[in-house]
């Protein structure tokens, strides 16, 4: 405890820096931890298609890269963060529409895609 209390006298700015990082650190771990353990449940693979969904987040469902996924459709931009609803009526569009294209890009993409 004295070695702490004589680094805190010393190099508080040090230890202020430290303690910073490793807080940052302890986030990130968590936040992957989670992240995996979300994305490796049955329960979120393949989810019917939704209003409040991203591409990324039914890129993450179907296993699908993103980009595949925009090369078929053309309608979103890179690190695009909009929902399908958005996407939709940026695009003149009804969310059904949208997710009728989308449905069948999946299952196209699924198609294409190596047995293992």
């Amino acid at each position: 405890m004295n070695a702490i209390v004589t680094l805190w006298h010393k190099n508080r700015l040090l230890v202020l820096a430290f303690v910073l990082m490793a807080a940052v650190t302890l986030f990130f771990a968590v936040r992957s931890i989670l992240f995996a353990l979300y994305w490796n449940d049955p329960a979120h693979w393949n989810q019917p298609l939704e209003g409040w969904m991203t591409i990324g987040y039914v890129a993450h469902s179907y296993h699908l890269d993103p980009r595949d996924i925009d090369a078929d459709l053309r309608l979103i931009k890179p690190h695009d963060r909009r929902t399908l609803e958005q996407i939709a009526g940026d695009n003149g569009m009804t969310l059904d529409e949208l997710k009728a294209r989308l449905d069948a890009t999946l299952t196209k993409l699924n198609a294409e895609r190596p047995v293992k």
